[in-house]
């Protein structure tokens, strides 16, 4: 019987993260986001490289959160000291700067995201006329993204995650 629950939610757990995947997909394609970001940077022509990244990207994201004592190369190299009892503070500085770059790209993407569903809404213009605001939208816009930033640095320096 436990076989049988065993299977049972293995394709529970597979039809949900095919269900969410597919509503991630389906936003990033309905706001046209890597189309504008392939005009943007000027590559057109490889628009169809951008989504295969953006489809791998996610996948392995995915995989990683769902297996992440497979992600943990770090751990596996600090725990059998591969190079050397005397590298681990390179490790854990190389590990460090893999993050910092991870969350910097990770959360432009995110930013990028919210403001293109916001613009295909046309929030922002709508917002901007009936508050009467005609001049500065880009410094508005700028100062809500420092918010963001500031609020996140806080967030992860005071260790507000750990505490819920």
């Amino acid at each position: 019987m436990t076989f049988l629950k065993h299977i049972f939610m293995g394709i529970c757990g597979l039809s949900f993260g095919l269900l969410a995947s597919a509503g991630v997909f389906t936003v990033l394609v309905s706001v046209g986001l890597i189309p504008r970001f392939a005009g943007k940077m000027h590559v057109a022509k490889k628009v169809f490289a951008l989504e295969e990244a953006v489809v791998l990207g996610t996948l392995t994201g995915g995989f990683f959160s769902l297996f992440s004592d497979l992600g943990n190369l770090g751990t596996f190299v600090l725990e059998r000291q591969l190079f050397g009892a005397d590298t681990d503070f390179i490790w854990r500085m190389a590990g460090n700067v893999f993050l910092i770059i991870f969350g910097f790209f990770a959360g432009m993407f995110v930013g990028c995201l919210a403001l293109a569903i916001a613009e295909m809404l046309n929030s922002i213009p709508i917002f901007a006329r009936r508050i009467g605001f005609r001049h500065g939208l880009g410094v508005a816009i700028a100062a809500a993204a420092c918010g963001k930033l500031v609020g996140s640095l806080i967030y992860f320096a005071k260790g507000v995650f750990l505490t819920g």
